[in-house]
């Protein structure tokens, strides 16, 4: 491992020293933050300014009027995981350790105020892991977004843009949509989007292809229907905080769950109620699935409640939230009905950084604390108790997929996870994120696996954009 690690370091020299010289000739740049959608940025504003050569990067004029212009930005990620009895132990490996890294560079053109391109490649490595890359680890390179928005109407405030190609989603607090930014492949889809936005009000509508992913050099597949496709909208109440409204449906022909194996056809509708900043903060969201599976009725549901006071004039601005949730299992095996949630394309790290349990036939009561213990250093520290919903249905992965069947057990709990993280940013553009987990197993993860296993889990990552 130390050698690989070593070679890693050595291959990515020459990257490293260019990093270095972004950071020393950008660290004056007066910009946005970087955006966790690298498209949502905009770099218009320094068209009129006098600027170094970081700024040249992020503004290059194509044309005299400069209302042609052209951004370049990018992204270099080294992770370090080590994992002790992964999947309670069910594995027989016991102590595995791997690096991870993810590069990615993007352009973004702008071709007057109508048309749009954006441009992005993306490879996402692994190296050490004893029993190979999951899903979420390798992509060695793949065009990660690549699309044409068209601004078809602008007046004052309100404007509609049409974007075609392949795009990057992410939706609320990433429940049901999300990039998936902490795993080290990103998700993206394939298709069109239609976009209308104004000072208080914003709304897209979608129809996507979810592609095959698979581990080499452009070898990802595309879907040859439409998989995935809905609308969400933003209202923003003045002072009072912000309410989602969204319907999403999904087409899978194969989806597994405790029940069985068959085609899925899935309607979701939802609501979300927040509030984020100073004083009271609070993300309440519910929604409701139905649809078809095989031919049995789907009928699930989730509700969640997440408050918190966060206290920005005391020293080390502390926040202190407390969350439940509560998401549908199936009732009956074998009925041929199904009630088990489906949580479509969610974030990994819902239920904090890495979590072993995914959102999907759980009940959950979820403390945790912020602290900025210095104002780059920042540190949360989480607790998050883990039931099934119903006996009838088992526990399932981060991505929402099958992991262990759970019917053979009248057992509910599941465990208790006690996690730690620390984020310190060294500056603008480099940052490094740490954390440990602990999971305690339940009486159902013991009932279900033989001399099943605590798991304890480490990450450093060392993440740097430009």
């Amino acid at each position: 491992m130390l050698e690989s690690s070593k070679s890693i370091l050595q291959k990515n020299k020459n990257f490293g020293i260019i990093m270095m010289c972004f950071l020393l000739i950008g660290s004056a740049a007066s910009a946005q933050n970087f955006k966790l959608l690298r498209y949502d940025e905009n770099y218009e504003f320094l068209k009129d300014s006098s600027r170094n050569f970081y700024e040249n990067l992020k503004f290059i004029p194509l044309n005299k009027e400069k209302d042609f212009y052209m951004s370049l930005g990018g992204e270099a990620r080294y992770e370090y995981v080590d994992f002790n009895n992964e999947d309670w132990g069910r594995l027989n490996i016991g102590h595995n350790n791997f690096l991870l890294q993810r590069y990615d560079l993007h352009a973004d053109i702008h071709l007057g105020k109508t048309f749009r391109v954006f441009a992005q490649l993306r490879s996402a490595l692994q190296d050490g892991r004893i029993n190979g890359p999951r899903g979420i680890d390798e992509d060695q390179l793949n065009v990660q977004n690549l699309f044409l928005d068209v601004n078809v109407y602008q007046k004052e405030d309100k404007k509609i843009i049409v974007r075609a190609g392949r795009q990057e989603l992410d939706y609320g607090s990433g429940r049901l949509i999300s990039v998936r930014e902490g795993p080290n492949a990103r998700l993206y889809f394939t298709g069109g989007k239609i976009m209308y936005s104004s000072a208080r009000f914003s709304i897209d509508g979608f129809a996507m292809m979810a592609d095959t992913i698979n581990t080499g050099v452009f070898d990802n597949k595309m879907s040859k229907q439409l998989n995935l496709w809905g609308a969400y909208s933003k209202i923003i109440f003045p002072k009072a905080g912000n309410l989602d409204l969204y319907y999403l449906g999904i087409r899978r022909d194969e989806s597994l769950f405790e029940e069985g194996i068959a085609p899925e056809r899935r309607h979701t509708v939802g609501t979300r109620l927040w509030k984020y900043g100073g004083g009271f903060i609070y993300n309440l969201e519910a929604a409701y699935q139905f649809g078809t599976f095989g031919s049995g009725n789907i009928n699930a549901w989730t509700g969640s409640i997440d408050i918190g006071y966060s206290f920005e004039n005391v020293k080390f601005k502390p926040t202190i939230n407390l969350r439940n949730d509560y998401i549908s299992g199936d009732k009956k095996e074998g009925d041929g009905n199904l009630q088990t949630f489906n949580p479509i394309y969610p974030k990994g790290g819902y239920f904090g950084f890495s979590p072993q349990v995914g959102p999907v036939n759980l009940i959950d009561i979820h403390p945790y604390a912020t602290m900025d213990l210095l104002p780059e250093l920042k540190m949360q520290v989480d607790v998050v108790f883990n039931w099934r919903y119903s006996t009838q249905d088992g526990v399932y992965r981060p991505s929402g997929t099958l992991n262990l069947p759970g019917s053979a057990s009248d057992e509910r709990y599941i465990g208790t996870a006690y996690l730690a993280n620390f984020s310190y940013s060294v500056n603008k553009y480099i940052s490094v994120v740490s954390g440990i987990q602990y999971f305690k197993t339940g009486a159902f993860i013991n009932d279900i696996i033989p001399n099943s296993k605590d798991g304890v889990f480490f990450n450093a990552r060392l993440g740097f954009k430009f």
